[in-house]
């Protein structure tokens, strides 16, 4: 019997306030990354912000710092505004390890992502 293959779930939707905000649960990783490259690819970036919550994912591989990194560039590209919210501590040794907590900008949750949005306006 083989093991089931790792589930990701990645859920976009626009917030009310108007940011893009897209969720994402499970393994992010070489197996699955596709999904959130999708989401990343589709996403409004140019004409809202947006925020990847990463409450949900309980692992992530260079792959998955991958889709990231290029939804940065996106962001940088078009002028966009781009959040990482609820990365856990163990993800963000990682990041801090790699050097990329001095590159994107990170929230404890979603609505913390939100209200920092709409401070700046």
């Amino acid at each position: 019997m083989t093991a089931p293959e790792p589930l990701l779930t990645v859920d976009p939707r626009q917030d009310p306030s108007g940011p893009c905000v897209i969720e994402v649960a499970g393994e992010l990783d070489h197996h699955t990354a596709h999904v959130l490259s999708e989401a990343v690819d589709a996403a409004p970036f140019g004409t809202s912000a947006v925020i990847i919550d990463l409450s949900g994912v309980t692992y992530c591989d260079s792959t998955g710092i991958t889709v990231l990194i290029t939804a940065y560039r996106r962001a940088q590209a078009t002028g966009s505004s781009l959040s990482l919210a609820g990365v856990n501590p163990d993800q963000m040794r990682v990041f801090s390890v790699v050097g990329l907590d001095q590159v994107f900008t990170f929230h404890p949750s979603v609505q913390a992502a939100l209200s920092a949005l709409h401070a700046r306006r």
